[in-house]
């Protein structure tokens, strides 16, 4: 989307020079058709105008015309409430750049506006690599006495929640060595059109379907990420064996850090860039092909590098390529087959797509055809997949009444379904739906698709 205000704000913006007015272009697609209304877990759940995408546009165009002051408490609960999930986009016939609008309007009302101190603590804490790092060790420390577990049924809700999103994170594929390091099978053949199609530079926003320019032996380089890297480790160790069997050649990206999407969903863009140019500058010295994320949000945001850095002249072509070149996992797999598993893995499970990946991303059928592969496997449809968690990054912890509101659907279609378990590529979703399955007293498990495909891949022990 371009960044340029539209002719009507420029004729009269009583915010000029904001990230809000410079992204207004994107508000005059908006015809109020009132498509995103259903598509809205706030609007479902609330049921309040002002908590869809139609009546947040219209709260945008009112601080921009200046009939609302911008530290307007009331229009700051409204925008807070956003989960950003972007289903909106998913359902608008108009193309709407919702994600970018809000993203904007709430950089523009933070100098005016503190954000919570829950907010400010864990934004601060994923801009301090070492202390994040220290965290998460303590974390993983504390997940491995169990006593997450046991607090999560015991404590009053607001702090038994975050117990049950620790105890989540534990490996759930016993038996096959999770988070053990990345040995590698014997790769297995793919045809040189295929494997090509991985390193093409089609649309950050689509699936990688472009015609074969490269040869068999396609490099990769992961996105370790934070929580990833911190918590489910096992995941990405995971990921590198399953990209190595499909062919993929690994390359490792050192200095890469947190991919700045919490900052930006916040509306601390300038924290979001200043993080994103890291990034940019290691995966560059990386020299691979393709950039491969497990995990959604990462991904939209790295695919979104490109539109953060647009008006910064020494950074805005770096960080496009570094976009072009990013994929979910599950799209590079695809892009191959990709190869089928070997080793039964007779588990009922039911696939809950991140919102950043189907909505984001628009990465829809990638993980199907990752799970697909899985030998054994039986693949159980969810009513409203399409709906959001209500994890959202940190909205759980600074929304977490609404949070629950939209989680409990959630729960009540797995229930429904009789899956034993819950795929879904998400770290925040892993957390926030494994939780709610442990408080809730459920024997179901949540666990991300490349783990099984990898459990597929792998000799029992």
């Amino acid at each position: 989307m371009s960044a340029s205000a539209s002719p009507r704000a420029a004729a009269h913006c009583a915010l000029p020079d904001t990230p809000l007015a410079r992204a207004s272009a994107g508000l005059d697609a908006c015809v109020h058709c009132g498509f995103c209304l259903q598509a809205c877990p706030t609007y479902v759940n609330l049921e309040d105008e002002n908590d869809s995408p139609r009546g947040r546009l219209v709260l945008m165009r009112r601080l921009l015309d200046g009939d609302i002051p911008l530290d307007d408490p009331t229009v700051a609960d409204h925008i807070d409430r956003c989960l950003g999930c972007r289903a909106c986009e998913t359902a608008c016939p108009s193309g709407v750049p919702y994600g970018d609008l809000l993203e904007a309007t709430r950089a523009t009302m933070a100098p005016v506006r503190r954000l919570p101190v829950v907010a400010r603590l864990v934004l601060g804490l994923f801009k301090q690599p070492q202390l994040l790092r220290a965290v998460l060790v303590g974390a993983r420390v504390f997940r491995a006495t169990r006593i997450p577990h046991l607090l999560a049924r015991v404590l009053p809700p607001r702090l038994a929640f975050p117990m049950a999103m620790i105890a989540s994170t534990t490996p759930a594929l016993r038996g096959r060595r999770a988070g053990a390091p990345a040995r590698r099978y014997p790769p297995a053949p793919a045809s040189a059109a295929a494997v090509a199609a991985a390193s093409s530079t089609a649309s950050a926003t689509a699936t990688a379907t472009a015609s074969p320019t490269a040869a068999t032996g396609t490099s990769a380089t992961c996105l370790t990420g934070c929580v990833m890297s911190g918590l489910f480790s096992h995941v990405n160790s995971a990921t590198e064996r399953v990209l190595a069997h499909n062919g993929f050649v690994l390359r490792t990206t050192r200095a890469q850090g947190c991919c700045g999407a919490l900052h930006a969903h916040a509306g601390d863009l300038d924290s979001a860039r200043a993080l994103a140019r890291i990034n940019v500058a290691a995966f560059e010295k990386s020299g691979a092909d393709v950039i491969a994320v497990n995990s959604a949000g990462c991904g939209a945001m790295l695919k979104q590098y490109g539109h953060l850095l647009q008006d910064d002249a020494a950074w805005a072509e770096r960080a496009a390529r570094v976009s072009a070149r990013t994929r979910d996992v599950s799209e590079l797999l695809a892009t191959v087959g990709p190869v089928p598993g070997t080793v039964p893995v007779p588990l009922r499970v039911t696939h809950d797509p991140p919102c950043h990946q189907m909505h984001a991303q628009r990465v829809v059928t990638p993980p199907l055809a990752v799970l697909g592969a899985v030998a054994g496997l039986s693949l159980i449809p969810l009513e409203d997949a399409d709906q959001c968690c209500g994890s959202a990054g940190i909205y759980n912890l600074v929304e977490p009444d609404t949070s629950d509101a939209v989680l409990a659907p959630k729960l009540d279609r797995i229930a429904e379904s009789g899956a034993d378990w819950v795929a879904t590529g998400n770290p925040g979703c892993m957390m926030q739906i494994g939780a709610g399955l442990l408080r809730r007293g459920s024997l179901a498990r949540v666990v991300h698709p490349i783990e099984l495909l990898d459990a597929s891949y792998r000799h029992r022990a």
